[in-house]
């Protein structure tokens, strides 16, 4: 294996990527000033280095130039981008309130904001690609060790293996005095993985051969995991915790302090701070946007509604909410009747309760269409789970396990759920647990990207479904 000359001059590519994208904002600006023909002058100057030194600022702040070895492309895109949408605000409001606003072209300012934004993701993603085929080859690596056999242990040695791009090489599995590898282990020949001794790790630790060490013992163990941490404390190596008390149903986990004590986060949501109002602002300009698009076909609805059936156009369901609060979810009426009580049945295939129009509406997913209200007030995103009602809440969240941590976010209009098949009618326990696993993993996974992709597929295929009726 090479850890070669990447690592030994890592301090010095840093500077050379914050270089690479100073230099890319000003000659974006310079191609798009040429290709429109504005000419490069002084005030376009002073534009191109406001930009990149106010860039260099807000991506370090938001720890843009970390390694991302271990990270996903989409996460470090979505970093840059909103590191790029900060800039380019901040220009704005400078360009406004100085009165240099109308010196500039809008034309010209949007498409270097477009074109330094691509450029931005492309040279990232080149040079993602470029690291993986390294590591892969052997260059550019990292040497790994995990300390302890337990599950969590084979899983994380399966996974390094499994992702050789990655550039971590695991030297071995080694084995704690005292502890032997887990009598039920779902991995087979589970002592066969046994590399060496405690000690041998150690001892190449202390020697410089190790990189990455990974414990991997339960939190009951915090005495022995204690010891190992002071012994490791005379190594350069880079320590992690792996305890598989925890299992994998971990909800955006994160570490915090408060004052002295530092505190472990389980179940959290990944919808706060910056993000929060990320996530606000795309509810408000997509919900908006759909209302103007869609006002005339949610009145045609509307109107059809009222002339095919009696009764109320809007229904009002109390469904769970942030938190699991309750509240009030609109949709248009597609039943002969308006159920919100204790006892609720889903609807089913040739169900008499709904009209013929109700039919098709439900199909369609039209009649979800006045939750952009909900949407608007702010008790409902666009994208997240999908809100039961609250008797079918109650009904499943005692033999569904982690089934209120969907409501760790706001219920949307679509969600990854579905998107993946995984809507209308839940005739069968194994239904909703695809349903709930599906919303977890959004919520795990969170992202603007991850919304706009959805978003985009729920156009393609989130319309409609073989059991939507």
């Amino acid at each position: 294996m090479h850890q070669g000359w990447i690592r030994a001059h890592q301090s010095d590519l840093a500077a050379v990527y914050r270089a690479v994208d100073g230099i890319l904002i000003l000659a974006a600006l310079v191609v798009c000033t040429t290709l429109l023909g504005q000419g490069f002058n002084k005030d376009w100057l002073i534009a191109g280095l406001s930009a990149g030194i106010l860039f260099a600022f807000i991506a370090e702040s938001l720890d843009l130039y970390r390694s991302w070895r271990t990270d996903s492309f989409r996460n470090m895109l979505a970093t840059a981008t909103l590191a790029w949408a900060m800039v380019c605000l901040l220009l704005l409001l400078m360009a406004y309130f100085s009165g240099h606003g109308p010196d500039y072209s809008r034309l010209l300012v949007g498409t270097w904001f477009c074109v330094t934004l691509t450029g931005l993701g492309l040279w990232r993603y080149t040079l993602r690609r470029v690291l993986s085929y390294l590591r892969r080859n052997n260059h550019n690596t990292r040497s790994a060790a995990i300390l302890g056999l337990t599950d969590a242990a084979l899983s994380l040695a399966q996974d390094l293996e499994n992702n050789p791009q990655l550039g971590i090489r695991l030297r071995g599995i080694y084995r704690i005095p005292g502890h032997d590898p887990v009598p039920n282990s779902a991995h087979p020949g589970a002592r066969q993985r046994i590399t060496g001794e405690l000690e041998q790790a150690l001892e190449a630790a202390r020697n410089g051969e190790l990189d990455l060490i990974y414990i991997a013992l339960p939190t009951s163990e915090a005495g022995h995991i204690g010891k190992l941490l002071a012994a490791l404390a005379d190594t350069t190596a880079t320590v992690y915790l792996l305890p598989d008390i925890f299992g994998s149903n971990l909800l955006r986990a994160r570490w915090q302090r408060i004052g002295t004590s530092t505190i472990l986060s389980i179940y959290d949501t990944p919808i706060q701070g910056l993000n929060s109002w990320l996530k606000r602002l795309e509810d408000l300009v997509v919900a908006s946007l759909a209302l103007i698009l869609l006002t005339p076909l949610m009145l045609l609805i509307a109107g059809s509604v009222k002339l095919t059936s009696a009764g109320p156009v809007l229904f009002k369901q109390r469904r769970y909410g942030l938190n699991g609060h309750t509240i009030d979810v609109w949709k248009f009426r597609t039943m002969f009747c308006t159920e919100d009580g204790t006892d609720i049945r889903q609807a089913c295939r040739n169900d008499a309760r709904i009209t013929p129009l109700g039919r098709f509406l439900r199909c369609t997913s039209l009649d979800e269409l006045p939750q952009l209200f909900n949407v608007l007030s702010g008790s409902m995103s666009i994208v997240g789970p999908r809100p039961h009602a609250v008797a079918h809440n109650e009904q499943y969240r005692s033999i569904v396990s982690g089934y209120m941590l969907r409501h760790k976010v706001k219920p949307g209009i679509t969600g990854w759920a579905q998107i993946n098949g995984w809507r209308g009618e839940t005739d069968t326990l194994e239904k909703m647990h695809k349903r709930i696993e599906h919303d977890l993993d959004y919520i795990r996974s969170w992202s603007l990207h991850l919304d706009i992709y959805i978003l985009c597929m729920t156009l393609v295929r989130g319309f409609t479904g073989k059991n939507a009726y």
